[in-house]
């Protein structure tokens, strides 16, 4: 050993460290400091590997954000390759060249039907920061126009935008927000259309055929038109809220209603986006295209933070103007535009586009149905929700007290799995380029687990928890 080699750090001493000092995203830090923890130290291909090199297969695509593996060559070039040049330079004021090849690259596999098309990019560095710039370039763009009263905004039920003021705002997610309810702007909100199938649709009164969620939408907009800035929407799957999936025909309606009534309509594919849903974006399934479009998770293929608000050349022009006239959009970040997160989202679209991604996540998702048909019919689930490789298991109805899907879910960690849950549904999002056969053996895995609910419900050990109830899922 060298005589400036570090000793290795124990496990042991690592977990000390995280326990002394890390305080953990939507995690009940007094329960994460009692239970069981794993501390990650590297991964190949689909495999996260711990500090005792344990395996385990990355099922929910370490938080829905890995697309090709872990340790890609292509990226790993792409990033190495950038590393030489800059590693950083600020887009205020200046432009840097993997922004731009992104941009022009991102505006290209954009939605392109029902709807003007996206023409520019804005970027950030989360998701929720994507969706907060949504929400003020909506805004702006009416006070730009002279029309300041539109500041208004629809949410729906069981949305999630993230976690800055403005996406707690609009997603409503009262477990996540309540705390903070005095400081969010009001917003009006509707259940969503939630039908598996085509919509319930009825008659209206203009002989239009609609579902129950859009026609209150559209008596929101007749009330309040002159108010309502736009709706957002998590188009066709409500991550957070369980995967809970919409019919392409809700879309398709609210994009019709946000035309009618002069209202702008942001799409947030954070989630949804870069294939998972069996499209590139989940918009395409209803053949819509949004006035912003917010992407973030995906976009690097999981490597680094990074993400974009994607607008019409309508919304960009109403910002135009001297310098004067105050119309700049004054809003930015300090890693705007990072080149290295750049490369590497360039490297990964690449990856995509050759690897046919799209077919690869719609041939996984035909091969798993079956499997997921079974699973429904099992004793102990309520519901099984699937589109593309977004899967949601509803288990119970359990006391939420028990917390039955996060132990199962601890289980199969034990078995190798990586798998995680949101209150008491399973989540299963494994990254869209993970072969057929690893797939298989996850859902084999949690096929095991789920039949073993009713012997080890009683036997549950309190000291494996790491969260509470719905925090637990992240």
């Amino acid at each position: 050993m060298s005589l400036n080699a570090k000793p290795e750090i124990s496990t042991f001493d690592l977990l000390a460290l995280d326990q002394a000092y890390v305080w953990h995203p939507f995690t009940n830090m007094q329960q994460w400091a009692e239970g069981a923890q794993v501390m990650i130290d590297r991964a190949e291909r689909f495999e996260l590997i711990d500090t005792d090199g344990n395996r385990y297969l990355d099922a929910f695509s370490s938080l829905w954000c890995n697309v090709h593996g872990h340790r890609v060559p292509e990226i790993d070039r792409a990033v190495i390759d950038q590393l030489g040049k800059v590693a950083h330079t600020t887009l205020l004021g200046l432009a840097n060249k993997p922004a731009a090849q992104l941009a022009a690259k991102l505006i290209e596999i954009a939605p392109k039907s029902g709807g003007p098309p996206l023409s520019k990019v804005f970027y950030s560095d989360s998701g929720a920061t994507a969706t907060e710039i949504a929400f003020k370039l909506a805004a702006q763009y009416f006070y730009n126009l002279k029309r300041p009263s539109k500041r208004e905004f629809v949410s729906f039920t069981g949305a999630y935008h993230g976690d800055t003021t403005g996406a707690m705002s609009v997603g409503r997610m009262p477990q996540f927000n309540r705390a903070f309810e005095p400081l969010l702007f009001h917003t009006h909100v509707v259940a969503p259309c939630l039908s598996q199938g085509s919509c319930d649709a009825r008659q209206s009164g203009d002989g239009k055929r609609s579902c129950d969620s859009l026609l209150v939408v559209e008596n929101i907009f007749k009330d309040r038109a002159a108010h309502i800035a736009a709706p957002c929407v998590e188009p066709m799957v409500q991550g957070a809220g369980g995967m809970l999936v919409q019919p392409p025909c809700f879309l398709r309606g609210l994009r019709t209603l946000c035309d009618q009534y002069d209202v702008l309509l942001i799409a947030d594919e954070v989630a949804t986006g870069f294939a998972r849903t069996g499209k590139m974006f989940a918009c395409e399934h209803a053949r819509i295209t949004p006035d912003l479009l917010c992407i973030g998770k995906g976009l690097t293929g999981g490597y680094m933070p990074l993400a974009a608000t994607l607008a019409t050349q309508k919304i960009f022009d109403a910002f135009l103007g001297e310098p004067h006239e105050g119309k700049t959009f004054f809003h930015g970040h300090t890693f705007t535009g990072n080149p290295l997160a750049c490369a590497a989202a360039l490297a990964s679209i690449d990856l995509m586009q050759q690897r046919d991604t799209v077919a690869h996540v719609n041939s996984i998702a035909k091969t798993i149905a079956p499997r997921l048909e079974k699973i429904r019919s099992m004793s102990g689930v309520s519901a099984v929700r699937q589109l593309g490789v977004m899967i949601g298991i509803d288990l119970g109805p359990f006391d939420a007290i028990d917390r039955v899907a996060f132990h199962t879910c601890r289980r199969m960690w034990k078995k190798g799995v990586m798998i995680r849950n949101l209150g008491d549904t399973i989540i299963l999002m494994p990254p869209p380029m993970m072969p057929v056969e690893l797939v298989l053996r996850v859902i084999d895995v949690i096929e095991e687990e789920i039949g073993a609910i009713g012997k080890t419900q009683s036997h549950q050990s309190p000291a494996l928890g790491n969260a509470t109830q719905i925090g637990d899922a992240w």
